[in-house]
């Protein structure tokens, strides 16, 4: 279904590519196969430091994303990805820890994912029903039954305001079937050691960074696929 065309960034200490757009932006507009190939091109540890790097102009400025504790697959990259969803879909892998984002030409956009519990119990086609920029926070019923000090944050006491320490992160897309809000959540986080791995609660959390990636590039009412 996929080929990453990637490597470690680790064994490689190539020089940044000059000018590369495709850090930032990605080389996914024109059709020529050389742009098709300099989207696949290996990225190197600097170019991942740059994608990763402080923002300090967010609403809450984010400190810079320590590579050491992330999987080097599971870091933002283009891949070929063979699939009959249209652009613009989202694919959850909730096997292999992945987001999909299927762009043009046979290629998707691929972000490592951490999957709670929540994350692994819902499955099927659904759409982006809303997005939300430093979203509040509120827990679940049963959250707060098995941990009780969460209960100043539930959804009578306001939920829990924005900031680096809330579990939704910089950003929120909110999953919605057939017009009702499925409560399952793609949204960032500050805990970059849980991407890749099972975590006991959430939905399927995102490096801050990446999320801020994807809600710029996936459209409101945009297919959902989680498999």
């Amino acid at each position: 279904m996929k080929n990453d065309h990637s490597e470690p960034f680790g064994l490689s200490r190539r020089t940044v590519l000059k000018g590369s757009l495709f850090v930032g932006a990605g080389l996914l507009t024109a059709c020529s196969p050389a742009a098709r190939q300099a989207a696949l091109k290996p990225l190197t540890l600097e170019d991942y430091k740059s994608m990763y790097a402080a923002m300090p102009d967010e609403q809450f400025p984010l400190p810079a994303v320590n590579l050491k504790q992330v999987e080097s697959k599971f870091l933002r990259r283009t891949v070929e990805y063979e699939t009959d969803e249209k652009v613009g879909t989202l694919v959850v892998d909730t096997k292999n820890f992945y987001v999909y984002l299927v762009e043009r030409y046979g290629l998707a956009r691929r972000y490592g994912v951490g999957l709670g519990r929540a994350g692994f119990q819902w499955s099927g086609r659904a759409y982006v029903g809303r997005k939300a920029e430093w979203p509040i926070w509120v827990p679940p019923d049963e959250m707060i039954a098995r941990k009780p000090s969460l209960k100043s944050y539930s959804f009578d006491n306001g939920g829990m305001e924005p900031g680096l320490k809330n579990p939704l992160g910089a950003r929120a897309i909110y999953i919605y079937q057939d017009q009702v809000d499925t409560l399952y959540r793609l949204h960032g986080t500050p805990d970059v050691r849980s991407i890749g791995r099972a975590v006991s609660s959430g939905c399927v959390r995102m490096i801050n960074q990446d999320i801020i990636d994807l809600y710029e590039r996936v459209n409101r009412r945009a297919p959902i696929v989680v498999i």
